[in-house]
Parts: structure tokens; sequence; C-alpha cells
């Protein structure tokens, strides 16, 4: 399964990840499968390219659609310091247990407007927090296929807590646009960027 694709909630909620100990009250919105084949040890190289990936660099109509979001969000006041972390909502990173808290982050890059959470062997996580709602991407590795120990693949799960009736109605409405146009673009260049990272001629050894 080395293409991206929109993936069952289920793979998500079925594995053991550490993200599920402490955002019970977040709602799974998307589950993707990330173009990014590797082997058991490769997933930090995933957070490698999570460091330097910028989704807003990407594919030219994906940066057109932020460019549009980010001027609305200032018009409406929408991405206000007001509406963010630690101000309208208490971010998840205080309610991690101690041993995810004390530990690096693992991404060194610049990940505006996200906030790193947490990083383990296998997952990582960011959040983010507007008026509409408060957010989290949470990054997997797993298993590419039934029974297959050898192939692995990265898995993007985009969870939610809707802010009211408005981040209930702005969800609905840029669905389309998040499942069509942005991730589908978005997924276009992160296999891009693994694949000019794997022809590289020399390798990060984090994670391995």
């Amino acid at each position: 399964m080395f293409d991206s694709m929109l993936l069952d909630v289920r793979e998500h909620t079925s594995r053991p990840w550490r993200i599920h100990e402490f955002a019970k009250d977040f709602q799974v919105l998307d589950v993707w499968a990330l173009p990014t084949p590797g082997g058991a040890g490769d997933f930090g190289r995933l957070v490698d390219l999570w460091s330097t990936f910028d989704a807003e660099r990407c594919s030219p109509v994906v940066r057109g659609l932020f460019a549009i979001r980010w001027t609305i969000g200032r018009v409406l006041g929408l991405d206000s310091p007001a509406t963010g972390l630690g101000e309208r909502v208490q971010p998840l990173r205080d309610r991690l247990p101690s041993d995810l808290r004390s530990a690096p982050t693992g991404l060194d890059g610049d990940q505006s407007p996200f906030r790193p959470l947490y990083l383990t062997d296998d997952e990582f996580a960011l959040e983010i927090a507007n008026q509409t709602v408060h957010g989290v991407m949470h990054v997997g590795w797993v298993p590419d296929g039934p029974g297959d120990s050898e192939a692995f693949r990265g898995q993007l799960t985009v969870l939610v807590r809707p802010n009211g009736a408005l981040g209930t109605a702005y969800l609905a409405a840029i669905a389309p646009i998040r499942h069509l146009i942005v991730y589908p673009l978005m997924m276009r260049d992160i296999g891009r960027s693994w694949r000019d990272q794997s022809s590289a001629p020399t390798q990060s050894a984090r994670g391995n």
C-alpha cells in the first residue's frame, strides 16, 4: 500500500497509540496512508522529513488555498492569539504523562502554526488551536499489510475538538476541499520528498 489513500478511522483507533491516553475528547476526522514506504527502522526518516516539510510551500493550488484561509482568518479574527493554545484552550501538552513531557519532541524545524506535542519510537503529534477547532496532527509508523513484518509506511491522522456550532460548520464546509484538493496534493508532495530523501547519498540515523 505505497499510495496515499483515505482510510477507515479504525486504522487509527485500533492501534495502541499513546495519543489515546489523553485525547479521548477529540474525534478522529481523517486517517490517511502516507506514500512513505520503508522498513521497520525508517520512522526517524519520517520525523526528519516532517521537520522540513511545509504544506504551504508545496502545490501552488494548496498555497493559494492556505493564503485564502489565512486572509479570512485575519479578517474574522479566527487565528488571533486569544483563540489559541494556552488562551482559548488548554494545551494538550499539559495533559501528557511525565515520560512524554520530559522527552524531546524530535521536530527541529518551524512547525508553525502547529506546536510539537510528543515523540516516541513510532509516533509523533503536533497540536493547533484557533477560533474554530483545537486540532491534533498525529503521525505513526505502521506495518504495510496484514502479517507483513518487513514493509512499513507512515499514517497521518487528524483529530479535532470543534469549537461549538462555528467549528462544526467550518469543518463541514471545508470537507470537500480537504478531501479532494488539499490532502491529495499534500500527499503527492510528501511522496516526492520521501523519494528525494531516499535517493540522497546520506541518511539521518535518528530513530534507528
